[in-house]
C-alpha cells in the first residue's frame, strides 16, 4: 500500500512539473530571443508561486501561527487558481497559434503580390526616362546625335573624369540585384526603391510575434478569469430558491422554508466580514428554519472563533441547526460543536428532533469514522414514525444511499462546491452522485448546495456560490 501511495505521489509530481515547465516555456521561453532576465523571472514566478501554495497548505493543516497562515494563503491559493487557468489558456492557444501564423503568411503574400503588380509600372517609367523623354535634361535623343557629352546619362563633369576613377566608383556600387559581399538582403519582395515590405532586423520574427500574441492573450484570459471568480466569492453568495414537494408533508406545512447553507469555509482568507455577509443574506430571506450542513471552518476555534461570531445573529422561527463536514474533523470537530452550540445553533450529532410538521435529523460526516464519530443512521433515524415526513441533514451527497434505505424523504447536502473551479466539476461529478441541485433517488430526494464560500483559492469559475431557500410543498395542498 505504501509503495502504491509513493508511486501515485511521484506520478502527480511528474505531471505538475511537466505542466508548469510547459507553461513557463510558452509564456517566457518562446516569447524571448534567448536566455536573460525575463526567462529567469518567469522561472522564479512559476516555482515561487507553487512554493507559496505548498507553504499555505502546510501552514493551514499544520496549525502554524494564524497570522502566518493569512500571509501565505492569499498569494499561495490565488496562484493555485491562476496556474490552472494559465495552463488551460496556453493549451487553448495551441489551436490559435497555427491559424494566426497562416493569417500572417497570407497577408505577407498579399503584400508581395501588390508590390509585384506595381513593379512593372515603375519599371516602365524608368525605361521611358532612359529612352529620352522630350524636354527632360540628361536624356538621349537629339542631344546624343549631336555628340553632346552626358547624352547617354553621364554628366559633362563626370565625362571629364579619368576613366579609371569612374571605373573605381562603379565597382564600389554593385548593380541593382547584385549584393556586395557581406551585405544583408532583407526578406520580402523588392522594387526599384528597395524592399516593398521592409523588415526591421531588430524586430521579432513572425514565429516570435505569434508566440508573444498568444502568450499575452493567455495571460490576460487567465488573470481576468481568476479576478472575476474571486470577486464573485468575496462579494458573497446569492440566494437560490427551490420548491420540493413531499408526499407526507401535511397541508399546514405547505410553504415551509429552510435556508440551506454549506461550505462557508471560514479560514485565513474568508473571515468575520464574510461570515457577516452570509448571516445577513440568510436573515433577509426570513426562513422558518436554518440548516448549516458542514464545512463551516478551516481552522481552530482559537483562531477562527471571532470570525464565526456573527453566526450568533442567525434568526429563524424554528431555529438554526448544524451538522459536521469533513473539514470540521481537520479543525477539531468536538470544539467546534461546542462553539456553534454556544453561538445558538443546535448540533445534530446522529440525532433527530420532531418539529410540528416533520422530523429533522442530522448525521455526522463520514470523515468522523477515523475518530470513532462517523454517521450513525440507526441512532438518528431508528424508531421514528414512518408516517411523518423526514428531512435529513448530511454533509456529503454520497450519504444518500443510506438515507434511501432508512426511508428519508429529503436529504440536504453540500460538500461538492459544484466543482468550484472548472473543469473541477468533471472530477466532482465522478466522485458524487449529484454535483448540485435537486435529484430523486427512489422515494428520496436529494438537494445539493454549491456552498457559500470556497476552499483553497477564494475563487469560483462556473460554479457560483449560493444560499438556497428550500420551500417545502405539500401534495395535500
Amino acid at each position: 500500500m505504501a509503495i502504491v501511495f509513493v508511486l501515485v505521489a511521484l506520478l502527480v509530481l511528474a505531471v505538475l512539473v511537466t505542466a508548469n515547465w510547459y507553461v513557463w516555456r510558452r509564456l517566457f521561453r518562446d516569447t524571448t530571443r534567448g536566455p536573460g532576465p525575463v526567462r529567469r523571472a518567469g522561472a522564479v514566478l512559476v516555482a515561487g508561486g507553487w512554493a507559496l501554495t505548498v507553504a499555505a497548505l502546510v501552514a493551514e493543516r499544520g496549525g502554524a501561527p494564524f497570522r502566518l497562515q493569512q500571509v501565505l494563503a492569499w498569494p499561495g491559493f490565488l496562484w493555485m487558481a491562476l496556474s490552472l487557468y494559465l495552463l488551460l489558456a496556453v493549451l487553448a492557444g495551441e489551436a490559435v497559434r497555427p491559424l494566426l501564423r497562416r493569417f500572417l503568411e497570407r497577408r505577407a503574400r498579399g503584400r508581395a503580390v501588390e508590390a509585384g503588380e506595381r513593379e512593372p509600372e515603375r519599371t516602365a517609367d524608368h525605361a521611358t526616362v532612359a529612352a529620352g523623354a522630350p524636354g527632360r535634361p540628361g536624356t538621349t535623343g537629339a542631344s546624343e546625335a549631336a555628340g553632346i557629352p552626358g547624352a547617354s546619362g553621364t554628366s559633362a563633369e563626370e565625362a571629364r573624369r579619368p576613366v579609371a576613377a569612374r571605373a573605381a566608383r562603379d565597382t564600389s556600387a554593385p548593380a541593382t540585384g547584385t549584393p556586395a559581399p557581406g551585405t544583408t538582403v532583407p526578406d520580402g519582395p523588392s522594387g526599384p526603391d528597395g524592399p516593398s515590405a521592409p523588415v526591421d532586423p531588430a524586430g521579432p520574427s513572425r514565429r516570435l510575434f505569434v508566440s508573444r500574441v498568444v502568450a499575452g492573450a493567455a495571460a490576460a484570459a487567465a488573470v481576468g478569469t481568476v479576478g472575476y471568480g474571486t470577486h464573485g466569492v468575496l462579494s458573497g453568495p446569492k440566494v437560490k430558491r427551490v420548491t420540493v414537494p413531499l408526499a407526507k408533508l401535511p397541508r399546514g406545512a405547505h410553504g415551509f422554508r429552510i435556508a440551506v447553507v454549506s461550505d462557508i469555509h471560514l479560514g485565513p482568507v474568508l473571515g468575520r466580514g464574510f461570515a457577516q455577509r452570509v448571516v445577513d443574506t440568510i436573515n433577509a430571506t426570513q426562513p422558518d428554519l436554518i440548516a448549516v450542513v458542514g464545512d463551516l471552518v478551516d481552522g481552530s476555534v482559537k483562531d477562527l472563533g471571532p470570525a464565526a461570531a456573527p453566526l450568533a445573529r442567525l434568526t429563524a422561527r424554528h431555529g438554526a441547526y448544524f451538522v459536521t463536514g469533513n473539514h470540521e474533523y481537520f479543525s477539531g470537530a468536538e470544539q467546534w460543536v461546542e462553539e456553534v452550540r454556544r453561538l445558538g445553533l443546535r448540533p445534530l450529532e446522529n440525532a433527530r428532533t420532531e418539529l410540528p410538521y416533520f422530523d429533522l435529523a442530522g448525521v455526522n460526516d463520514v470523515a468522523g469514522e477515523e475518530e470513532g464519530q462517523g454517521p450513525d443512521y440507526v441512532r438518528a433515524l431508528g424508531d421514528r414514525d414512518p408516517a411523518r415526513a423526514c428531512v435529513l441533514l448530511a454533509h456529503q451527497p454520497v450519504q444518500i444511499h443510506e438515507a434511501v434505505e432508512h426511508g428519508v424523504d429529503l436529504q440536504l447536502s453540500g460538500h461538492t462546491h459544484g466543482g468550484q473551479l472548472f473543469p473541477g466539476n468533471l472530477i466532482a461529478s465522478a466522485a458524487n452522485p449529484t454535483l448540485a441541485g435537486l435529484e430523486r433517488y427512489g422515494d428520496t430526494q436529494l438537494y445539493v448546495s454549491r456552498g457559500a464560500g470556497a476552499w483553497g483559492p477564494p475563487t469560483r469559475v462556473g460554479a457560483p456560490s449560493d444560499i438556497t431557500v428550500v420551500e417545502l410543498a405539500s401534495r395535500q395542498a
